[in-house]
């Protein structure tokens, strides 16, 4: 049985032309246009690359600042021990706490958005790999979470710090913002992380490496974007 269409998502999926690609600073407005949701949704762009994901060297993955945040608050909770802790509370981080704080995620506690953990942590983090792992939260020296520079690390995520890492396909989808952006504050944003990934190019990857580009906003629909070359 065929999915019924409400008449909002009817009206807005005809203001696309399915077979075009808009530069980006059209899609940047067709996004805005055809949201129909009464709250403030999420911008993401979506990239798919020519790349072999079964080579170690093929895969993708690291953290950066958007130019302009991501609109989102995140909580912040910081695994470490002894001076880090006050280093941790004075960068700004939401939950501080050593072995007795992993106690609490044992027990179920989850009210945090990203771990950043020092280095002499990690064993006892390790040994909830199969909590955090499944939901993406275990910390990673490439994405910056695993660290001595507690309070670096701490600023970056709450100044508007992304994460972003390739699927098994090569796909890669990153939150780039909010549809209360101004549409330069988007654009700026989606053109970092396009030429952030553009940079990790592996030297084995012949042809183009950027195979297909979108952008969409929560529950809108997906918006062609020209390459940029």
């Amino acid at each position: 049985m065929a999915k019924r269409i409400s008449n909002k998502r009817r009206k807005v999926l005809e203001l696309v032309e399915k077979e075009r690609f808009y530069t980006l600073e059209e899609a940047v407005k067709l996004v805005r246009e055809t949201s129909y949701v009464n709250f403030d949704a999420s911008v993401e762009m979506s990239l798919l690359l020519n790349i072999d994901t079964r080579h170690a060297d093929q895969q993708i993955r690291g953290a950066m600042v958007l130019p302009n945040g991501t609109g989102r608050t995140q909580k912040v909770l910081v695994v470490t021990q002894g001076a880090k802790e006050q280093e941790a509370k004075d960068a700004g981080a939401d939950f501080v706490g050593g072995k007795e704080i992993l106690e609490d995620i044992k027990g179920g506690w989850m009210d945090f958005d990203i771990i950043v953990a020092t280095p002499d942590m990690m064993g006892e983090l390790g040994k909830l790999g199969r909590v955090l792992g499944p939901k993406g939260l275990m910390p990673n020296p490439k994405t910056g979470t695993v660290t001595t520079d507690i309070a670096k690390a701490v600023e970056e995520i709450k100044k508007g710090k992304i994460e972003y890492r390739v699927d098994k396909d090569g796909n890669l989808n990153v939150l780039v913002g909010k549809l209360s952006f101004t549409d330069e504050a988007l654009v700026q944003n989606i053109r970092a992380v396009y030429d952030t990934i553009a940079k990790s190019r592996p030297a084995a990857v012949k042809g183009h490496f950027m195979k297909n580009f979108a952008v969409t906003s929560t529950m809108g629909p997906g918006i062609k974007v020209e390459i940029i070359r």
